[in-house]
């Protein structure tokens, strides 16, 4: 008869996990109730709180607890000891360790005596390349977010409080949500984007403009949000917004009649 800390041992997976791609994807699955222990938290490419909705089985580690054991103690004082592991998930480029000292093999070879299966995968290729968060950051940087959203598995996604405007658009009929981007996330390319936002448990068709809106300029990176079909007052409440497809750089307007016909334009290229 097994004994009752032996029943207990769980899946761990090992990862900094950055934007959950599709290639951290592949690390969490095939084992029931896997933990996914994030070692970095960086979240650069998906905030923490939409993380932790998406991933409520995540437990985020205390840099500053792990940083300086050696490779044999995170393992016995935090896989085994914490977790009690009776599996680790982990890719192939996975580092721990005081230095980053210790791979994925090491891992391997070290709980192989202890009967603790290490599953180690392998690179998951986009486009002849290896999928990273790295490459993300870069498309995104780049304005190139349908590439981004392919690797990521799904639409780059940010969400913030409603902020009060000037309420320029809505003199014109495009009436817009502002928001701040992010501090957290990665370097975005100014410009507007097809987007979807989420209101009241119902997705919208939108359009959002990010960066300092050159005709009217601001300090801070704004991003602003009009919601096709939606009226109603938002200040205040903290919106989900995912950008879908790159449309055009900011441009600067000479009156709002010259913004109403763009904005016109970029609608009608979205319904």
């Amino acid at each position: 008869m097994k004994k009752e800390t032996e029943k207990k041992r769980i899946a761990v997976a090992l990862g900094d996990f950055d934007g959950m791609h599709r290639a951290h994807k592949t690390v969490i699955t095939g084992a029931e109730n896997t933990v996914i222990y994030c070692v970095n938290n960086r979240f650069s490419l998906l905030q923490k709180s939409i993380f932790e909705r998406r991933y409520p089985q995540t437990v985020f580690a205390d840099f500053n607890e792990i940083k300086n054991l050696s490779g044999e103690e995170f393992i016995e004082s935090i896989l085994l000891g914490r977790f009690k592991a009776g599996m680790i998930l982990c890719g192939f480029n996975f580092r721990f360790g005081r230095n980053a000292g210790w791979s994925a093999m090491d891992l391997r070879n070290y709980l192989e005596k202890k009967d603790v299966w290490v599953r180690i995968l392998e690179h998951l290729d986009f486009d002849g390349e290896p999928i990273s968060s790295t490459r993300i950051r870069k498309a995104i940087a780049q304005g190139e977010i349908e590439k981004a959203n392919e690797m990521l598995g799904y639409n780059f996604t940010f969400e913030a409080p409603v902020i009060t405007g000037d309420r320029r658009g809505r003199t014109i009929g495009f009436p817009t949500i502002n928001q701040h981007y992010p501090a957290s996330l990665t370097d975005i390319k100014y410009g507007v984007y097809e987007s979807r936002a989420f209101v009241g448990g119902r997705e919208y068709k939108a359009f959002t403009n990010i960066g300092i809106r050159p005709t009217w300029r601001v300090d801070d990176t704004l991003c602003e949000t009009h919601i096709f079909d939606y009226n109603g007052d938002l200040y205040g409440e903290t919106i989900r917004i995912e950008l879908i497809k790159y449309l055009r750089e900011e441009k600067e307007f000479s009156s709002l009649d010259e913004l109403k016909k763009q904005l016109n334009y970029d609608k009608s290229s979205i319904i």
